[in-house]
């Protein structure tokens, strides 16, 4: 008989993480990258609902190089992320990322103008080292991708709609639980594409949230399953670092 895990599980397939990490872009000098793991109330089970959706557990910065041990270092013993003083469901954890680095410069400014609006004020709760984690992660600090995200519909179905309208091979196909993310890479969007594309790809059915947003992270957990890479096309498309996906 097996025993219940003793630690919550986020990292589901180190290998297939650790080649995502290789494809995001290298870092400058002030940038990092923003991660922040939820407890998702549509994930949990009938009798273990959550109070809300979206529930933060934990959240990070780092750098390519310290990620995975960042991620390791959320799997701590099950029980010890609570909601409402009950302990979390494994199945309801979801790790986030945003793709596009965050700017600590940026952020250091941003917060000492919060900061500053603040203490101006008598004190109601705010926390100054949650202030600085909520500039980070709204001080984009370059836009390298514009992520689409698609729901209920499959991804043959939206790349066959979106060729001729955006050449192929600035595209990434993220499968997640519910969808798929449809990653733009701004830098490789064909000249005669820059002006139209955005409206005809934001048009197209099941496109619901756009912009620079959290995506799942590939080979984390969202809700119990395991997003990955697809390939986009076979012959015209840029792939994943991995052949066979991520």
């Amino acid at each position: 008989m097996s025993l219940p895990p003793q630690n919550y599980v986020v990292i589901l397939d180190e290998e297939r993480l650790r080649r995502f990490i290789e494809w995001l872009p290298e870092l400058q000098i002030d940038e990092t990258y923003y991660v922040c793991l939820f407890a998702r109330n549509k994930y949990a089970a009938e009798g273990q609902k959550l109070s809300s959706d979206k529930g933060q557990l934990r959240r990070f910065t780092s750098t390519k190089a310290q990620l995975v041990d960042k991620i390791r270092q959320t799997e701590c013993a099950v029980g010890a992320y609570k909601d409402r003083g009950n302990p979390v469901p494994q199945e309801a954890l979801a790790l986030y990322i945003n793709p596009n680095p965050r700017s600590f410069e940026r952020a250091a400014k941003n917060t000492l103008i919060e900061l500053a609006k603040l203490i101006t004020e008598p004190y109601k709760g705010y926390n100054p080292h949650q202030v600085t984690l909520s500039e980070i992660q709204k001080a984009c600090s370059r836009k390298v991708y514009l992520d689409l995200d698609f729901d209920h519909v499959e991804p043959d179905e939206v790349l066959a709609q979106a060729r001729g309208r955006i050449n192929l091979d600035c595209l990434t196909v993220l499968k997640t639980r519910g969808g798929f993310h449809l990653l733009v890479e701004l830098a490789k969007v064909e000249e005669h594409y820059v002006k139209s594309w955005y409206k005809h790809l934001t048009a197209l059915p099941g496109c619901d949230v756009r912009g620079d947003t959290l995506m799942p992270v590939p080979g984390c957990t969202q809700g119990g399953f395991n997003p990955h890479f697809l390939p986009v096309d076979l012959d015209a498309a840029r792939l994943p670092p991995s052949s066979n996906g991520l």
